[in-house]
């Protein structure tokens, strides 16, 4: 089982959810977050005073999924979040140890299907 865990422009956010869908994602889960990397924040202008935004908006997106599927899941955020200008964002694909399904108790595949 894999996590791909999704950081990118939150302009892209029904893009990528729409490419995760019909991709065969059954389920996932979006957070707001903030954060930099080689772009490192912005320069603004309120009221007449410049000031430094140093944490961007990004979005976060989490699907976990078959070791099958992860790749397929990856390529599909790739292609609807890709706009060719820094700060497109990064993809993580992690090892899952375990997944319980609270409800029923299920585990493991069983509880990511269905």
């Amino acid at each position: 089982m894999k996590l791909v865990t999704a950081i990118f422009k939150p302009s892209r956010l029904d893009a990528v959810i729409d490419a995760l869908s019909e991709a065969g994602a059954t389920g996932l889960t979006v957070s707001e977050v903030r954060g930099y990397g080689r772009q490192q924040g912005k320069t603004e202008v309120y009221r007449g005073a410049e000031y430094e935004v140093r944490l961007l908006p990004k979005v976060k997106i989490e699907v976990a999924c078959s070791e099958e599927d992860a790749d397929r899941f990856a390529d599909a955020i790739i292609t609807a979040a890709n706009t060719g200008t820094i700060g497109d964002g990064k993809i993580f694909i992690t090892t899952l140890g375990s997944v319980v399904r609270i409800r029923t108790g299920e585990r493991d595949e069983q509880a990511l299907t269905g």
